[in-house]
């Protein structure tokens, strides 16, 4: 509950189909699409606070003008600082050169950043260290216009070290060993590839130096390109991709893991990773922002030509369901409604928690995050106490008294605020060996508000460690001494690592894995672990294509229940007075509020790739020998 869940990244990409003057006529400024890249970094600034970064490119510019400018910061506010950046070397041009207020044209010559073709990027950093060089967009420089490539993604590859021999087997010498210099030079390679092939045809054709290079932008077939590169990448992404002379991609998985929106008319080409953030930032409807199809590319080029092509064969969908759950922010019209239902599916578990005593229950949640699920489960307990209600006056045949008809009519669902969380105290954890006191007092409670005939039910949107709501949120309910306190994820238990961009690479930190260790252990039934090892070892030369999860074997012998009452003692302390119980959402309710996103891995070992049983038997693997390296 309220555990520090990282998301791996943001993309948002803008292409001005128009010359620059145009912008400046009708919306007053030639910066419009910096100023549109500022907000729809801001409205993704959820999916990543480690680092952010920006990069554009100048269309049409004359030899030895500066034509891509990239900026990047891992401050403390990423964003802010980058905007704040080029906002000052803006305005520093714009005060020593005053003439440039109203002269397009020497603005874009002269001022950087200002351009056609927009990157930027949102980062939470999983995959190597958190330091500037670490955060996209990334740069790979020619002194060929073609050959310049700007990436960036929202994604993680699961064979990252198969891709990585496969550069060395080109002859390549890649200078670091990470999932986006490795997606880059791949991409890299077949740029440089057809550029070479197009340049000698052309030449064939008579053609010198200076009069191929603009029909090699417009012979340049991207789409071939990308699918030689993505040819063996197994993981979940969105990647984005800027060439030199102005074309653009935005390339999805074939299982549609990662979220990718696109929106487009005459003049702009937008595309980011949620939907709401195009239709707040550019003022469009809900229908017009579309979804790209997994395993195809949005592709830009640059006359200005837009298409959508399919790259790689789709698979079964698997768009991820913690997207719907926790990260997508939920002012998206259909995740709002299925996070509203997944409040609903709880009911009648928490009901039978509580053994239908809603006069004596308390409502609440936590994070704000929860506040969602939080409203569909209250319109529940509402239909509920209706139904209860009906029935009752029905009861008395028209002979009740207005008093007890009124009496009847108040009762309704108790709501308070009970737990505030301490923000400012939250970002000053840094330290592991003081990290336990200091957690306990990241949430302060309400007090006066709870009897100690009351039970208290609290909603979070995922349990997955356990470590907050052991070291600081149980403890800090039952200072206000209610009679049961009732904790329910409006997620299924989290039983598996993802390897597709959240920050879950361990088993051993679940409460769900932990929780099913002690079971097994309580009933003599520890033997299954070693067993489960031994499967696994047996696997690691395999085919991915050939390799099993092994790891479900652990939780078998188990039913629901059973894991979750065990993960509500482990993470209930000998000093907490109330009873403590744990409610998760059933995977099948989640299928039922998500019927379009079924990326259910972490929950059911599904995983959506060949490389998902590979990951998952490794973690396996590196948690059984005390390897605290990454699965992937």
């Amino acid at each position: 509950m309220s555990d520090a869940l990282k998301h791996e990244c943001g993309i948002a990409m803008i292409r001005l189909l128009k010359p620059l003057e145009y912008y400046k006529e009708k919306y007053g400024s030639a910066f419009y699409g910096v100023n549109k890249m500022y907000l729809m970094m801001e409205k993704q600034h959820n999916r990543g606070q480690d680092g952010a970064g920006f990069a554009s490119i100048k269309l049409d510019t004359k030899p030895g003008e500066r034509y891509i400018s990239r900026v990047r910061s891992i401050a403390q506010q990423p964003i802010q600082d980058i905007f704040a950046q080029i906002n000052q070397r803006i305005n520093k041009e714009l005060t020593e050169h005053p003439e440039y207020a109203d002269d397009v044209a020497a603005q874009k010559k002269h001022i950087p950043y200002i351009g056609e073709v927009l990157l930027g990027h949102v980062r939470y950093g999983t995959f190597g260290k958190n330091s500037v060089e670490s955060v996209h967009p990334f740069l790979r420089q020619n002194n060929w216009m073609h050959r310049n490539l700007i990436m960036a993604g929202n994604f993680n590859m699961t064979n990252v070290k198969e891709l990585f021999s496969n550069l060395i087997e080109l002859g390549q010498h890649p200078k670091e060993y990470t999932d986006t210099i490795t997606i880059m030079e791949k991409i890299g390679h077949f740029l440089d590839d057809a550029v070479s092939k197009i340049y000698k045809d052309l030449k064939k054709e008579g053609y010198n130096k200076q009069e191929a290079s603009p029909l090699i932008a417009e012979r340049l077939k991207v789409s071939k390109i990308l699918r030689r590169a993505a040819k063996n990448w197994d993981g979940g992404y969105a990647m984005a991709g800027l060439i030199g002379h102005g074309d653009a991609f935005v390339l999805r998985d074939p299982a549609g893991i990662r979220p990718t929106y696109y929106y487009k008319d005459e003049e702009i080409v937008v595309v980011a990773s949620e939907r709401p953030v195009i239709q707040t930032v550019f003022n469009v409807d809900f229908k017009d922002v579309k979804e790209l199809k997994p395993g195809h590319a949005i592709i830009t080029k640059k006359s200005g030509k837009v298409s959508i092509k399919k790259i790689l064969e789709p698979l079964e969908r698997k768009s991820c369901s913690f997207e719907r759950i926790y990260f997508s922010r939920g002012s998206d019209a259909e995740i709002y409604q299925e996070r509203k239902t997944l409040g609903k599916l709880l009911m009648p578990k928490v009901l039978e928690a509580i053994d239908d005593d809603t006069k004596n229950t308390v409502f609440s949640y936590i994070p704000n995050t929860a506040e969602t699920s939080f409203f569909g489960m209250i319109e529940t307990v509402e239909d509920y106490l209706n139904e209860k209600k009906t029935e009752a006056i029905l009861k008395g045949g028209g002979k009740m008294s207005a008093k007890k008809v009124t009496e009847i009519l108040e009762e309704r669902p108790r709501i308070e605020k009970i737990a505030i969380k301490d923000v400012k105290l939250r970002t000053f954890i840094t330290e592991d060996s003081s990290r336990n006191d200091l957690v306990a007092h990241v949430y302060d409670v309400t007090y006066g508000v709870i009897k100690p005939t009351d039970n208290l039910v609290i909603i979070d949107d995922s349990i997955v460690r356990g470590t907050t709501l052991k070291m600081s949120i149980l403890k800090m309910l039952d200072r206000l001494h209610p009679k049961k306190i009732v904790v329910v994820s409006s997620a299924p238990q989290i039983r598996y690592p993802d390897c597709y961009g959240i920050d879950m690479a361990n088993l051993e930190t679940l409460i769900a894995f932990r929780a099913a260790l002690a079971l097994l252990k309580d009933r003599n039934m520890y033997h299954i672990v070693e067993d489960v090892y031994n499967k696994c070892l047996v696997q690691t030369e395999l085919d991915d294509k050939d390799v099993k999860n092994f790891v479900k074997e652990i939780y078998d012998p188990f039913t629901d229940e059973e894991i979750s009452d065990k993960a509500a003692e482990l993470l209930s302390d000998e000093c907490i007075e109330a009873e403590v119980k744990i409610i998760f959402q059933p995977v099948e309710n989640l299928h039922k509020a998500c019927p379009d996103h079924a990326g259910d891995w972490y929950f059911t070992g599904n995983y959506p790739t060949v490389g998902g049983n590979r990951v998952v038997n490794r973690a396996f693997i590196n948690f059984y020998e005390g390897n605290k390296e990454r699965a992937y």
